[in-house]
């Protein structure tokens, strides 16, 4: 998982960055050559931003780079922050476990309703399954987190 996970992530959140990249520059040239904007540009965009977000979660959990409140750290002695890591993981896990399934069953409503997006008319619950599906990946990462407390991270993370 340590292997694969940033590869495919990071793709993933790579190439639609610079699909973003790409698209900007376009449009603006569009606008600033031609008096024209990209038609949709917008709407690829936002769903561009999904992507790279949704990607780059598993890779952050993974790596335990995570925003921290770590004030109490160097008072808590070592056994109870391993305790604490190992239980904010698996209430993590937990968590991104339960919003997957919610955004699970959304996209399966999205889908049958036949939601689009507003200019392109791109169907809107592949991307919802997409992200659903990552955030189940995240979740995994957490889960596998709360097992084995010193799996991943940086170097001293988890010690």
């Amino acid at each position: 998982m340590s292997k694969l996970l940033p590869r495919l992530c990071g793709l993933l959140a790579g190439t639609a960055l610079f699909g973003i990249m790409a698209l900007t520059l376009v449009d603006v040239a569009g606008r600033k050559f031609f008096s024209a904007s990209l038609p949709g540009a917008l709407e690829v965009t936002e769903l561009l931003m999904v992507a790279v977000i949704f990607a780059g979660l598993p890779l952050v959990s993974l790596h335990r780079e995570h925003v921290v409140f770590d004030s109490l750290d160097r008072v808590l002695p070592a056994a109870l922050r391993r305790v604490q890591r190992v239980v904010v993981d698996a209430l993590c896990a937990a968590a991104l476990a339960g919003v997957a399934g919610l955004m699970w069953v959304k996209a399966g409503q999205l889908g049958g309703w036949g939601d689009t997006t507003a200019q392109l008319e791109l169907p809107l619950a592949p991307f919802v399954y997409a992200m659903s599906l990552l955030c189940a990946l995240t979740a995994a990462v957490h889960a596998v987190h709360a097992v084995r407390p010193g799996a991943g991270g940086r170097p001293g993370a988890a010690g």
